[in-house]
């Protein structure tokens, strides 16, 4: 196996990675995001207020959002060194994919109970209000989903492509083998001189 070759599984893991990056940071939003939280009491009377997200919450985020999309990197680096690799890679890809949004449905619901005046924090009745509660939710879900379909879509066009040259390099290889028939040997001319008499 070339070394260009050997490279493969890592490249098409690593082209991958793009679109399933952006799929697992829109389901690590929906899972982890939260505002922070400001309570204080007057009186008897308990008052909070809902501000942006802390710099900690949206680290996190970013850090769940790229675990995915290193593991199948990393995948892809460890196929590099077994046969069929690219295939591994692909499969690898596929998998992550479907782990990814496989609980959106659930985080789109807690993620809207933790805002419940819509991900901007604006009243709704308010004429600055961009989303109203659930809406953001939709819309990063079906983006989630959609990233996902297009990473199995890549994985699954890169598996068919590469089985296809596979296959046409095999009958191609096969039938000029097939038509150069049996080769003839070369010799070298005879060294022994004819017989006298």
């Amino acid at each position: 196996m070339s070394a260009a070759r050997s490279r493969a599984p890592l490249g098409i893991a690593a082209f991958i990675a793009i679109p399933l990056f952006f799929s697992s940071l829109m389901s690590a939003s929906l899972a982890l995001e939260k505002p922070r939280v400001v309570q204080w009491r007057d009186g008897a009377l308990l008052h909070t207020r809902l501000h942006d997200p802390t710099a900690s919450n949206e680290l996190r985020i970013w850090l769940w959002a790229l675990l995915p999309p290193l593991l199948l990197v990393l995948v892809g680096w460890a196929a590099t060194l077994i046969p069929f690799g690219f295939y591994v890679s692909c499969v690898a890809a596929i998998v992550d994919a479907m782990a990814v949004v496989h609980k959106t449905k659930t985080w789109a619901v807690h993620h809207q109970a933790r805002f419940p005046q819509g991900v901007d924090l604006i009243p709704t009745n308010s004429i600055s209000n961009r989303y109203d509660p659930g809406e953001w939710e939709s819309q990063a879900r079906q983006t989630a989903l959609s990233l996902q379909h297009w990473t199995i879509g890549i994985a699954l066009a890169a598996i068919t492509a590469v089985a296809l040259l596979t296959l046409r390099r095999h009958f191609v290889t096969r039938r000029l083998i097939e038509s150069a028939g049996q080769l003839e040997g070369v010799h070298a001319p005879d060294a022994t001189p004819p017989g006298l008499g």
